[in-house]
Parts: structure tokens; C-alpha cells; sequence
């Protein structure tokens, strides 16, 4: 019987320290993109297996699903989840979830060791985009992977039209007879992919150029996902020279930032200003806020039956899913 690699063995072959390894494998973000890979890439060569997830395999006999999403960022995300765990139902499956801060973060050195690390069967990313060194890899180790609200070619992916949910929201305004119009959405830090947002964004713009109106520059406003931070963002936006009638947020809890701030500044929703979201969270419901409805819990449990088709030896042809988007008016526009 062959002898089982080590991370002595690791760390020789990458040539690197024992406790650089160890930080590559567990704490990624304090290694160096370039040490993170050759650790990993020796890791692979070898075959190496952190001995707590082999013993763990072993005594459980169940296979092992990963779902990396921003939990902790994104409400969406939660119902998302709840219909992977519905997909799964009583299988022999365990769902282990790997939290990641934000959709507007790229590249995820979580993402990148998390097949080695994580000790998974199978493994569905969400919202997250991934870069070519870790698409790569993943699809060198073989491991099947699901990705939800994003897609990629060569990966299986449940998805929706992002840039037709901008259009629902423009044509939704324009319709009801607002004539100047802003944006509202999260900051994103690589340029190295599109996110939801920009496609969103892309969307709304080119519906109102076809129907005869312009979104200015300074109409469009970028800030970090969070409520206070949204606030923040849309009182500069809405206190400007050349406020909107109407606003599009790239999403509920951006929508709810821009509510928030315009209750601040005495502005009446929706007669001095109209305000569209993206989700159709339950905050959403709560706000009485206009936004487009995704089916949040159809493409997690899309996404979880792909995955277990592709676990089970599902043919190779790559599947993407394309779900519906719905306007959802309320009281906001």
C-alpha cells in the first residue's frame, strides 16, 4: 500500500515552510496569491488529504456537498440555501457552508483551496465570480461544480437574465411617467469579471436609451453592500443639483438605504421619488418596495439537483438554467 502524503511532503515539494502550508490550507488570505498555488498545486501533484477530513470521510460514509456564498451579506443568499437543503432532503449528503464576505470581492483564496481544505463530494458556488487559475483547478481535480447567479463556460450554472431585470425596472418607471432617473449599486473591486449588478445596470441603461431617456453619470452612485453605507451613499446622490424622480437599486437592501435616506431628507416616496429594488426579499415586503422577484429557492434547489445528477455520473454536456424574472410593483414607484 502506497504511503500517504503528508504535509511534510507538501511543503517539500512547494518548497516552502511547514506553517506556510498550513496558513495556505486554513487562512489563505495571509499567504501570497503565488504561494497560495504552488501549495496547492503541490498538494494536488501528491494527492494530499488533511488527515482530519480523511478520517472524517471514512467514519461518516456520507458524501459531502460545499456551498460557498456571501451569507453574512446578502439576505437573497439564506433562500437560496433553504432550497439546496430542500433538494437534499434525507440523502446520505452532507451540506457544509462556507461563508465569503462579498459578491463585489474577486479572486477568493477560500474558493481556490476549498476543494482540498473543505474534503468535498461536489460543490455549489454562489454569487461569487471565479478566476481562471481556480477554474482550472477545479476542473482538473474533477470535482463536480454548480454556480448559481453567475455562469462560466465548461461549468453547469442556474441563473437568471440580470440585464432583463434592469430592463423590467426601466420600463416599469417609465411607465409610470418618471422622467429622470439614478442608480444605485455595490462598489465592485476586480474588473476582472461582471458582476449581477453591472449587468443589472447595463440593462436599465440601455431600456431607457431606447425609450428616449438618459441615466447622467452623476447619476450613477457605487458604495459597499450594507444599509448604513447605502444610506449614506444615496443622501449625497439625492441632495445633488440634479436629483432623480425615480431610482433603481441594484438591490433590496441598497433599495432600503435609499428609502432610509430619503425619509432623512423629507423627500415623499413615491411623490418626490420613486424607488426600485432587486430580490424581492422579505425586507422588500416589509418596505412595501417595487423590485424584481428572483426565484431564489427554485435555483438553489436547481442547483442541487444539477450536482447531484453531475455527483451520480450525469452525462458530461455542460446544463445551464435559465429561471423567470418578475416585476413585483408596489408602493415605492
Amino acid at each position: 500500500m502506497p504511503r500517504r502524503a503528508t504535509i511534510y511532503d507538501v511543503a517539500s515539494e512547494a518548497g516552502v515552510s511547514i506553517s506556510t502550508v498550513s496558513l495556505a490550507l486554513n487562512t489563505p488570505a495571509r499567504v501570497s496569491d503565488r504561494t497560495r498555488q504552488r501549495v496547492l498545486q503541490a498538494a494536488d501533484s501528491l494527492g494530499y488529504t488533511p488527515k482530519p477530513d480523511a478520517v472524517a470521510k471514512a467514519r461518516k460514509g456520507v458524501g459531502r456537498i460545499g456551498v460557498i456564498a456571501p451569507y453574512t451579506s446578502y439576505p437573497s443568499v439564506a433562500r437560496r440555501l433553504r432550497g439546496v437543503l430542500h433538494a437534499v432532503g434525507d440523502r446520505p449528503l452532507e451540506v457544509v457552508i462556507f461563508d465569503h464576505p462579498s459578491a463585489a470581492r474577486s479572486p477568493s483564496p477560500l474558493l481556490a483551496g476549498l476543494p482540498l481544505t473543505g474534503r468535498l463530494d461536489g460543490l455549489i458556488v454562489v454569487s461569487l465570480p471565479m478566476e481562471d487559475s481556480t477554474a482550472e483547478r477545479l476542473t482538473g481535480l474533477g470535482l463536480p461544480v454548480v454556480l448559481v447567479d453567475v455562469s462560466r463556460p465548461g461549468f453547469d450554472s442556474v441563473h437568471t437574465d440580470d440585464a432583463e431585470g434592469g430592463r423590467l425596472v426601466a420600463e416599469h418607471l417609465v411607465e409610470r411617467g418618471y422622467g429622470s432617473f439614478g442608480f444605485l449599486g455595490e462598489s465592485q473591486e476586480s474588473e476582472a469579471y461582471v458582476s449581477p449588478g453591472q449587468l443589472r445596470l447595463a440593462g436599465f441603461r440601455a431600456a431607457l436609451d431606447e425609450a428616449g431617456h438618459q441615466l447622467p453619470s452623476e447619476g450613477v452612485h457605487f458604495t459597499e453592500h450594507g444599509l448604513e453605507q447605502a444610506t449614506a451613499a444615496a443622501e449625497e446622490l439625492l441632495s445633488g443639483p440634479q436629483r432623480p424622480a425615480a431610482l433603481f437599486a441594484g438591490d433590496d437592501t441598497l433599495a432600503a438605504g435609499a428609502l432610509r435616506a430619503a425619509h432623512t431628507l423629507g423627500l415623499d416616496v413615491p411623490g418626490d421619488l420613486a424607488v426600485a429594488g432587486f430580490d424581492d426579499t422579505e425586507l422588500a415586503q416589509a418596505l412595501d418596495l417595487t423590485t424584481v422577484r428572483q426565484p431564489l429557492e427554485d435555483s438553489g434547489r436547481a442547483a442541487a439537483e444539477l450536482l447531484m445528477q453531475r455527483m451520480g455520473g450525469a452525462p458530461s454536456a455542460v446544463r445551464e438554467i435559465t429561471l423567470r424574472l418578475e416585476l413585483v410593483g408596489r408602493g415605492s414607484t
